[in-house]
């Protein structure tokens, strides 16, 4: 059998690129034949093949420019009606217009499975125009996997398509914080708590929410958000106007390599988004792997609150409501190595790399 998985840009930017990457790579590790092909996010003029191993490559098209967050690379179309044919299944990650366009134009007639990992929601007008693709797609998919139970059932754009929709946990490898960075880490911190969070600093990650919440908290509780993003100035005059410098940083960019350390170091995660741009949340997951218990939200339709469980691997609280988040902060934070302990266990039984490799492939059927 050999798979095609279809969609989005290279480098790996996202959490959708990230799932590409981790079957691309875990399929074709178990001799399972299987390319990824996607657009090019760092300006390449050509196609490029990188070769992962015996059984699988990432092909990236060059992308002539970008628009309404979709990078529009013709070559794609070309690419895949001349290659189409040499696949069994071609598993296509959504939401992607321009993989959804180049497989509606490649000929392909064999089988489809389509990945939802969300709804579109911030290019509301473009979805106008890109709705029946959308819709050929929901009829051509064998099936459709999500991933979350939660997201699946709530798309207003499956309902008619029940019936082939099923869902397979985002899985990654466990995280390993190094002690030694670990401890240094926890030396800024003598004595207090310390709740980090990551994630872009955009609007829908409710960071401002968070920040409003710190000022809830007793004074030796101590907030790290590292990320970058065009609300960076505003949330450094929201903290100086709430005269919380000396316990709210903002640290900016954490490299993969120090991304675990942090984590290690931490007494609480804190996912804080409040619309459902957020589908899932797999910094969520990175912390029960570290034993690290999360506070998250309730976004209705989204699956965030399904991965972190309510008063097991932490709590769940309403979006925007200030009282809740401090609560359950200082609950979590509190209760620390039980709570942290009950995600490990979560993590383990749910969202580990290997048991998403292993559902793919029963979705496939080569298992």
């Amino acid at each position: 059998m050999k798979v095609l998985q279809l969609g989005k840009f290279y480098p790996i930017r996202g959490g959708v690129e990230k799932v590409m990457e981790m079957l691309t790579e875990g399929l074709s590790a178990r001799g399972v034949s299987c390319d990824m092909l996607c657009a090019s996010a760092d300006g390449a003029r050509e196609i490029k093949v990188l070769p992962l191993n015996a059984h699988g490559r990432i092909i990236v098209v060059p992308t002539r420019l970008k628009a309404a967050g979709t990078m529009i690379a013709p070559k794609m179309i070309g690419w895949l009606r001349k290659h189409a044919a040499e696949y069994d299944i071609i598993h296509i990650h959504h939401p992607d217009p321009m993989a959804a366009l180049a497989l509606r134009l490649s000929g392909y007639r064999g089988r489809v499975i389509l990945h939802w990992h969300s709804d579109i929601l911030s290019q509301k007008f473009f979805l106008l125009f890109y709705k029946p693709l959308q819709n050929w797609l929901i009829r051509r998919a064998e099936k459709i996997v999500g991933t979350t139970p939660v997201y699946v059932r709530e798309s207003p754009h499956l309902q008619h398509a029940r019936e082939k929709c099923t869902y397979v946990p985002i899985g990654i490898d466990g995280l390993q914080p190094d002690p030694a960075k670990v401890n240094e880490i926890r030396t800024r911190f003598p004595g207090q708590k310390m709740i980090l969070s990551i994630g872009r600093l955009v609007p829908y990650k409710g960071f401002p929410y968070l920040i409003d919440a710190m000022a809830l908290l007793p004074d030796d509780y101590n907030l790290v958000i590292g990320g970058t993003g065009p609300l960076r100035e505003k949330l450094e005059l929201q903290i100086r106007e709430k005269n919380l410098q000396g316990r709210i940083q903002l640290i900016g960019f954490v490299p993969d390599e120090d991304l675990p350390a942090w984590f290690g170091a931490c007494d609480c995660f804190v996912l804080s988004s409040v619309m459902k741009t957020e589908a899932f949340g797999i910094v969520q997951i990175e912390a029960m792997s570290c034993h690290k218990p999360v506070v998250a939200t309730r976004i209705p339709q989204s699956g965030v609150a399904w991965v972190n469980e309510d008063s097991v691997s932490g709590r769940n609280v309403t979006p925007g409501k200030l009282e809740e988040y401090a609560a359950a902060i200082q609950e979590v934070a509190e209760n620390a190595e039980k709570y942290g302990e009950s995600a490990y266990l979560r993590f383990l039984n749910l969202f580990t790399r290997q048991q998403m490799i292993f559902n793919i492939e029963k979705l496939y059927g080569t298992r």
